[in-house]
């Protein structure tokens, strides 16, 4: 259905794809693989109209193609589920799947009440209940990669590009797109789908391409591959995944969680339900639930975002901390990565060497002025030690790949020197490659006495890498593994919550 010949694209003199060949098969999942930077989404935002400047051609039904913007590819059936969400927050769900391509009526008026009832059926047919009213920001990042997928299948598209689209939805929501995919195939569209998780792609791909460095280096059919011939395609080189070998028990003085809740407002249910827990030096804690179990705002509220609706106490080697703001937290050893890097963990306009910075600006200058020598030292010391892939560190932030986006994050808290650091779903959307870096760093900085908390959506990252797992199941924590006694089994039916 579409064939790309010789592609090549250029950012700041790094050259992010080579020459790269691509063929896409109506009614098949074809899947593109390959490490953070490969160029797998710069590909596919050029496919989709949204790159418009580069070398090569795109063929499209034997017609060839060149989009001057995103509405053409649009117009011509291509459809792009993107990695990072492209919603407008303050607008509402049914605002955002019609932006750009709203219902009027005969006077030319805005036709409410027919968005609203397309916004309700593509919301059940994938299976989210929320009113189509509800506004973007209130909702997570998981619904809202949902209200993504709804935007892509409203257009009809022959084909649909969806690159990374499970990296933040529960198992449930994947088995729905999973289902819709299959739908998809049989309605013989064709399926361009990044994903880094492996066996996703052993699930539901038919074909697959690879990309590294740029470069295209081989295609061919899903049948008869395995994990391991993907992986070393992929890197070029055999990757052996990361463990955590030092399980035996730590001391528990580090951090001590006593009694934290957490009101909603207009609601009559804590989002937080009395939670206790203590961390020791140098242990990985991994914290673990389905969609909505309260992981994420229990890490916020640990470090003071929602102090005014919250209670309980935190307590840092042995002193009682009043948290009342990130701020505090900060002073007082804290460090968060957050879940959603592009909204709350990075500037992406500013370059690598400002973001790295922006948590230690104080100790970066000299009377009241910022010191260019301490910044530059500082960010070169990150890149070095956390192997960012970048042409410098005047590079604009948002022209890296996930991994090396999410190494700037860790990066810039790393530098407030923590006691504790809390990671909130810290290889979303990354590849086996960077994720394995990212292991070893948080095994490292555990081995050098940093108490880690983990969230993850991901079982086998959480059995890998934890020294004790904790459970949470709407709002409470449910259950409690060493992590010589943690199976799956035994976390999922901990995580489920209970029907009354």
């Amino acid at each position: 259905m579409l064939v790309a010949e010789n592609i090549t694209k250029k950012f700041s003199g790094v050259t992010a794809l080579d020459n790269v060949y691509l063929e896409l098969h109506a009614g098949k999942v074809n899947a593109i693989i390959g490490e953070n930077g490969a160029g797998k989404s710069t590909l596919m935002k050029i496919l989709s109209g949204v790159y418009t400047d580069y070398d090569g051609r795109i063929v499209l039904k034997n017609q060839p193609v060149r989009f001057q913007n995103t509405k053409q590819a649009q117009a011509l059936g291509i459809a792009i589920i993107h990695q990072e969400l492209n919603l407008i927050p303050y607008l509402s769900i049914t605002e955002n799947i019609f932006l750009g391509r709203e219902i009027t009526n005969t006077l030319g008026l805005l036709d409410k009440k027919q968005m609203r009832s397309q916004t309700l059926a593509l919301l059940k047919r994938l299976k989210l209940d929320i009113d189509p009213d509800t506004k973007i920001s209130s909702l997570k990042v998981g619904q809202q990669q949902v209200v993504e997928i709804a935007k892509a299948l409203l257009l009809d598209a022959e084909i649909i590009i969806m690159d990374e689209p499970t990296s933040a939805i529960s198992e449930s929501e994947v088995e729905v797109l999973f289902d819709i995919i299959a739908q998809l195939k049989k309605e013989n569209k064709a399926i361009a789908y990044i994903s880094h998780k492996l066996d996703e792609l052993f699930k539901i791909a038919d074909r697959y391409i690879v990309l590294r460095d740029g470069k295209t280096i081989e295609s061919g059919d899903m049948q008869g591959m395995t994990h391991d011939s993907i992986i070393q395609k992929m890197v070029g080189r055999e990757i052996k995944i990361v463990r955590n070998s030092n399980t035996e028990k730590k001391s528990s003085g580090l951090l001590s969680v006593n009694n934290i809740s957490l009101k909603q407002q207009s609601k009559k249910d804590d989002l937080l339900k009395n939670i206790s827990f203590s961390l020791g030096k140098g242990e990985i804690l991994g914290v673990f639930g389905l969609m909505g179990a309260g992981r994420t705002e229990l890490m916020e509220t640990i470090f003071g975002l929602h102090a005014k609706h919250a209670s309980g106490d935190v307590v840092i080697e042995g002193k009682k901390e009043n948290i009342q703001s990130p701020q505090d937290a900060i002073n007082a050893g804290l460090a968060l990565v957050p879940e959603d890097r592009k909204k709350d963990g990075l500037v992406l306009d500013l370059d690598i060497r400002t973001n790295i910075c922006l948590t230690t600006l104080s100790d970066l200058q000299t009377m009241g002025l910022l010191e260019r020598k301490k910044e530059t030292a500082l960010a070169k010391k990150y890149i070095g030690e956390l192997r960012i892939k970048s042409s410098s560190d005047k590079q604009p932030t948002k022209n890296l790949s996930g991994g090396n986006q999410q190494k700037i994050v860790l990066a810039k808290w790393l530098a407030t020197k923590p006691k504790i650091l809390m990671l909130d779903e810290p290889t979303r959307g990354i590849d086996i490659n960077a994720k394995n870096e990212i292991y070893k760093l948080i095994l490292q900085l555990a081995d050098e006495g940093l108490g880690i908390i983990m969230v993850s959506s991901e079982l086998p990252e959480i059995l890998a890498i934890s020294d004790r797992v904790l459970v949470m199941a709407e709002g409470a924590i449910t259950a409690e593994f060493a992590a010589n006694e943690a199976t799956e089994d035994a976390i999922l039916k901990a995580a489920i919550p209970k029907i009354i």
